[in-house]
């Protein structure tokens, strides 16, 4: 079924393709999943409820993004200098 899905011509991407092709979702995934164990294992015995364990879920999976989009920022002025750098040379 998957086969049929997929483009003539295109070939299945294995796990270290995919993180090397969309690094940032990796990282946000790693990191999402780290937080939310911690988050778990931190507020285990406070009583909440099931919508405030999906509220804090989610709201950590999202903060997990923004410091992955965060710290890409880094990433762009390097990138930015080494562009310049070439053209300079």
């Amino acid at each position: 079924m998957v086969d049929e899905m997929q483009e003539e011509g295109e070939k299945k991407m294995n796990g270290k393709e995919w993180i090397s092709n969309h690094p940032r979702l990796a990282a946000w995934a790693v990191l999402a999943l780290g937080m939310v164990i911690i988050l778990i294992v931190s507020a285990r015995n406070v009583g909440l409820e099931a919508l405030q364990w999906a509220a804090l879920i989610v709201a950590t999976i999202l903060l997990a993004g923004v410091c992955v989009w965060i710290i890409g920022w880094d990433d762009n002025d390097e990138e930015e200098e080494t562009k310049v750098a070439k053209e300079e040379a």
